[in-house]
């Protein structure tokens, strides 16, 4: 009895968590744009690259058309002159003379973050006190910079930044990694900012200021970290400075990915964010509005479900199997629900709630990634098996020498 009663508390509450993140999403002012869109500062885009896939020059070129009426400064940084990527970003610079756009080869690795190493080499070369850091997967709209700059007239402002969209999943482990990302980070972080204001950074697009990076340090200060977008925001909101959420969401547009390579992401996002937060981390397996009610289900005492109909004797245990199952066929109404109402959203393409399988198949997957997370400190990132130590800096490990997953 006591058991169920466990159970059936943190089904309700998984419930009710699952609507509270609906409603912080429903709220928020999602695709829409600014009016006044006068401050046009200068501005330098810093563009960290590794490889190259088929989605590749399409999410490069969008930078190159944007409608902005201020002066924009482009930078593409690369550690290997011999990358593929660097003909791609020649092309587009040769196709757009009138653009200031420039590759750079960042040989140097200043820290076991290659990325912000690029970075710490292409601050050097931005002309301008407006920056912009974008992965190298996101694709942006016409009006972004015009858009995202908006903010940073307020001097309060430290930091802006964007939800994104992963828009291209085509096969079933790009789909789970969608109902993350789509349905369920961007709800999570607004349910985060209605309790206290946001003091970290989402790292598909942020754009700051140079005065506010040197008082942090500068990106050298963020090389040996992983999170390096999560320590930038939060640095600077330690210094007092606001974090703003542009209602503009960009595209990550990624190249065919299996289980293996999902896996690997979706556990190195999970044992970051662990790291980074860890006692929130820890109670946010409450939210799972699919495996409380399973569990619910499968602890009730149903195996003799018939035999109890019969005998009346046994009334409580029928009592609790009666609503067992209505409440997690709700259960999973809710989740689907509520589940394609904010992808719907975020992509502006309907997603139907019929579609039960993929919020479910995510969650489940969810608890294995959940505990492996508090398993182990290794994680793989651009073909490096890098180990994290307490408070999110970064050490390589040799081939050969890993032991922990």
């Amino acid at each position: 009895m006591l058991l169920h009663a466990i159970l059936a508390a943190l089904a309700l509450l998984s419930l009710a968590i699952t609507l509270w993140q609906w409603l912080a999403a429903r709220r928020f002012p999602l695709h829409q744009r600014a009016v006044d869109i006068s401050f046009t500062p200068g501005v330098t885009l810093l563009k960290p690259l590794k490889g190259l896939d088929p989605e590749t020059r399409g999410c490069l070129e969008s930078w190159f058309k944007q409608d902005y009426r201020g002066p924009v400064q482009i930078l593409f940084g690369v550690a290997d002159e011999q990358d593929p990527v660097c003909a791609v970003v020649r092309k587009l610079i040769a196709e757009h003379p009138q653009a200031n756009a420039q590759l750079v080869v960042c040989p140097e690795q200043l820290g076991p973050n290659a990325k912000v190493s690029t970075l710490v080499h292409l601050e050097r070369l931005a002309q301008h006190d407006h920056l912009i850091i974008s992965d190298a997967d996101t694709r942006v709209p016409p009006d972004f910079l015009a858009q995202v700059l908006q903010p940073l007239r307020d001097p309060q402002a430290g930091l802006v930044n964007c939800f994104y969209a992963l828009t291209n999943p085509t096969t079933l482990a790009m789909q789970w990694e969608a109902v993350a990302t789509n349905a369920d980070f961007w709800s999570q972080v607004l349910q985060s900012r209605t309790l206290k204001p946001l003091d970290f950074a989402l790292g598909a697009v942020m754009a700051t200021r140079r005065q506010q990076l040197n008082e942090i340090g500068g990106f050298r200060a963020l090389v040996d970290f992983l999170a390096d977008d999560y320590q930038l925001g939060n640095q600077m909101a330690k210094r007092g400075h606001r974090i703003e959420l542009c209602p503009v969401v960009v595209e990550c547009r990624e190249r065919e990915q299996g289980w293996r390579e999902v896996w690997a992401h979706q556990l190195r996002w999970a044992r970051t964010i662990r790291i980074c937060q860890p006692v929130p981390y820890f109670f946010s397996i409450l939210s799972n509005a699919t495996w409380w009610p399973l569990l619910l289900v499968l602890a009730a005492p149903l195996w003799p479900f018939a035999f109890r109909v019969a005998w009346p004797a046994f009334d409580f245990d029928v009592a609790i199997a009666s609503w067992t199952i209505p409440f997690w066929a709700l259960s999973l109404y809710v989740r689907a629900a509520t589940a394609s109402g904010c992808h719907s959203r975020l992509i502006q393409t309907e997603v139907s709630a019929r579609r039960l399988f993929p919020p479910v198949f995510k969650d489940l997957l969810q608890v294995p990634i959940w505990a492996l997370a508090f398993l182990g400190n290794t994680v793989i990132w651009r073909g490096q098996h890098l180990r994290v130590l307490p408070g999110g800096k970064l050490v390589p490990i040799a081939a050969g020498r890993i032991t922990k997953s």
